[in-house]
């Protein structure tokens, strides 16, 4: 009995190794600058998928193998700022406000802006158009002036 437990205990050990996720304990441990950097550095990452796979598609012989390694990294860093977006941010770092309370409105403010950008990640991951890129920089742009009072 004592050789299953203590696999079962080793397998979890090794298994929490590779789950990547801020903690929920809450652990107080947090570096918002960071993760709006890691947001950015998304974003970057997106613009370079979206011109790459845009120059890859107007190629005389496309190299297929190149295009959709172009889109699967586009569509990785959306979802890894989603995951931000989403975990970070909405779940644990904004407070939520009643209605009449003090910093209401910019709870509302910020979780709209948090949506929106979730949103437009999404539609990054469905298009190939720069625009779309460029709006989410201005969503995030946006929310980080609110967030940090920029």
């Amino acid at each position: 009995m004592k050789p299953v437990i203590f696999a079962a205990i080793a397998a979890v050990a090794c298994t929490a190794a590779f789950v990547y996720a801020h903690c929920e304990i809450p652990c107080g441990i947090y570096d918002d600058p960071m993760r709006m950097k890691m947001i950015y550095e998304h974003i970057a990452t997106l613009d370079k998928s979206v011109h790459e796979i845009n120059h890859l598609k107007e190629a005389e012989k496309p190299d297929w193998n190149q295009l959709v390694r172009w889109i699967e990294n586009k569509d990785e860093h959306a979802d890894q700022l989603q995951e931000i977006v989403g975990q970070y941010f909405m779940t644990q770092r904004i407070k939520p406000a009643e209605p009449g309370e003090p910093g209401y409105d910019r709870y509302v403010r910020e979780i709209t802006l948090l949506h929106r950008m979730l949103i437009q990640a999404m539609k990054v991951k469905q298009s190939t158009d720069p625009a779309a890129v460029d709006k989410l920089r201005g969503l995030a742009g946006e929310f980080e002036a609110s967030y940090f009072g920029k």
